[in-house]
C-alpha cells in the first residue's frame, strides 16, 4: 500500500492536513483529533484543489480520488519514513527542553549559506509535524534539519525511527511537560533517546562542553563534537557579553547577534559549530547569524512608545523562566519590570515550581513584578501584584502608564501575554 501511495506522492509531492491551506494538486490526509474528524472535510479539500484525499472511514469514499487506509495518521507516518529512504543528505536531529526552535533556525541560516537546506517549518516537531517535514524535503536537498519535541517517554525514539537522523543535538534538559514525563529524570530519559538511536550506527552528536549530565549520557561509540568556551572543545567559541544582545567570538572574529539573553549563547554556539563542522567559512557564518532576527514572540525586542519590551511569551517552563530572570538582572537599565504568566503542564510539581519562581523574583532585586494567571494568583503571598488573567492586567495598565522601563514578558503560550504589549 505504501509503495502505491508513494508513487502517487511522487506525482503530487505536496501534502496537507488542513483544508484552509490546500495547494492545487496536493495530497490531503484526513487526520482525527479530540474534537474533529477530518474525514468529514475530505470533500472540501478536493473541491479546493487537492488531487487525492487519504481517509480512514469507508463511508466518506465517493470516487476514485479517495484513498482508503486503515489509519490516516499511521499512513502519513509510514509515508514520511518511506520517503526518508530517498533523502541522501545529512539529517541533523534537534531536541531539548529549551532552545530547539531558535537553534534550528540559526543552524538553518548558517547551513543555507552553502547547502540547499530544508528545516522544520515553525514548530512542526511532533508525531504529525516530523513526517510532514520529511515529505516537504525534495530529493535534491543537500542538508536537512529536523526538530523533534516530546511530552511523554518514548516519543523521541518514535520520531527518530521516522526521521533517521545522521547527527543529533540535545540543546538542554529541564523541567517541562512534567505531566507526561513524571519527573526531570523522565525528561532526561526521553531526550537521550536521541543519543541511543544514534549509537546504533555510531553516529556523531554535537554537545555543549559544560553540559556534564548530557556528556555522561552520550554513548561511547558516538563521536562527540563539543563546542563552547572550554579551550579543549572541538570548536572553541567565546562569550563576549549580552547587553542586551549576545556577542560571541571565534578566533579573532566577533559576531554580534540580534538575540537577547546570555542563554542564547548556547544556541548561537551550536550553529557556529555545525557550520564549521561542515566546512562553512566563519565569515559566512557571521553573516548568517548577524542577519537572523527572532520572531513569533520568541525573545523579541520591541520598542514601544514609552518602553523597551523583551517579549518571550511563546512558552515557559521553570528552566526558561529562571534563565530569563537571571538575564534581566544582568541587563544594564535603570528601571526594570517583569510580567510573568503561569507555566502549564507541570502536573503535581506546578505549585512548587511557581513558588520557586516567586522566590527567584524576590532574590532578583527587581521591584516591579506582575504575576498573571490562576496559579500565581493563588500562591503569591508577596507585595507583587497578581492578576487572574491577561485581560485583568491590561485593564490595570490602561489606567497606570509605565514609562522608560525595560520589561520582560514571559509565560506559557496559553496565557497570550503578547496582548499586553499594546498597553506598554
Amino acid at each position: 500500500m505504501i509503495e502505491k501511495l508513494y508513487d502517487i506522492y511522487l506525482r503530487h509531492p505536496k501534502v496537507s492536513i488542513d483544508t484552509r491551506k490546500i495547494s492545487k494538486g496536493c495530497l490531503f490526509f484526513a487526520l482525527k483529533g479530540p474534537n474533529f474528524n477530518a474525514n468529514e472535510f475530505a470533500i472540501t479539500a478536493l473541491e479546493k484543489g487537492a488531487s487525492y484525499a487519504v481517509v480512514d472511514e469507508e463511508k466518506y469514499v465517493i470516487d476514485e480520488r479517495y484513498i482508503l487506509v486503515e489509519d490516516a495518521l499511521e499512513t502519513l507516518q509510514k509515508l514520511g519514513k518511506h520517503h526518508r529512504k530517498y533523502i541522501n543528505c545529512p539529517v541533523l536531529g534537534i531536541t531539548g527542553t529549551n532552545g530547539k526552535t531558535t537553534s534550528k533556525e540559526l543552524c538553518f541560516q548558517v547551513l543555507k549559506q552553502e547547502f540547499k537546506t530544508i528545516a522544520t517549518a515553525g514548530n512542526l516537531n511532533n508525531h504529525i509535524g516530523v513526517p510532514l517535514t520529511l515529505l516537504s524535503i525534495p530529493t535534491d536537498t543537500e542538508f536537512a534539519i529536523i526538530e523533534m519535541g516530546a511530552n511523554h517517554i518514548g516519543e523521541i525514539d518514535f520520531l527518530c525511527n521516522i526521521a533517521e537522523p545522521n547527527y543529533g543535538v540535545i540543546t538542554n534538559v529541564g523541567k517541562a511537560h512534567l505531566e507526561g514525563f513524571g519527573s526531570l529524570n523522565g525528561v532526561l530519559q526521553t531526550k537521550t533517546e536521541l543519543y541511543r538511536y544514534l549509537s546504533k550506527n555510531s553516529r556523531p552528536v554535537f554537545i555543549k562542553d559544560n553540559q556534564q549530565i548530557l556528556i555522561e549520557k552520550t554513548p561511547n561509540n558516538c563521536e562527540k563534537i563539543s563546542f563552547g568556551q572550554q579551550t579543549d572543545s572541538t570548536w572553541h567559541i567565546g562569550y563576549k557579553g549580552a547587553q542586551p544582545f549576545v556577542k560571541v567570538g571565534i578566533d579573532d572574529v566577533e559576531i554580534q547577534s540580534q538575540l537577547i539573553g546570555d542563554y542564547n549563547f548556547d544556541n548561537i554556539a551550536l550553529s557556529i559549530a555545525v557550520g564549521l563542522q561542515f566546512g562553512i567559512s566563519i565569515n559566512k557564518i557571521k553573516k548568517a547569524i548577524e542577519g537572523y532576527s527572532p520572531t513569533n514572540n520568541r525573545s523579541q525586542i520591541i520598542k514601544t512608545r514609552s518602553n523597551t519590551v523583551l517579549l518571550d511569551a511563546y512558552n515557559a517552563n521553570p528552566m526558561s523562566v529562571e534563565k530569563a530572570i537571571h538575564n534581566l538582572s544582568n541587563i544594564n537599565h535603570q528601571k526594570k519590570m517583569m510580567i510573568l504568566g503561569d507555566m502549564f503542564e507541570l502536573g503535581q510539581e506546578a505549585d512548587k515550581e511557581h513558588i520557586n519562581v516567586i522566590n527567584l523574583c524576590l532574590n532578583s532585586g527587581i521591584k516591579e513584578v506582575f504575576f498573571v494567571g490562576e496559579i500565581f494568583n493563588r500562591l503569591n503571598q508577596t507585595a507583587y501584584k497578581t492578576y487572574k488573567n491577561t485581560n485583568a492586567l491590561t485593564e490595570y495598565l490602561q489606567e497606570h502608564q509605565v514609562e522608560d522601563t525595560f520589561i520582560l514578558i514571559k509565560g506559557s503560550r496559553g496565557m497570550k501575554l503578547e496582548q499586553v504589549v499594546d498597553y506598554l
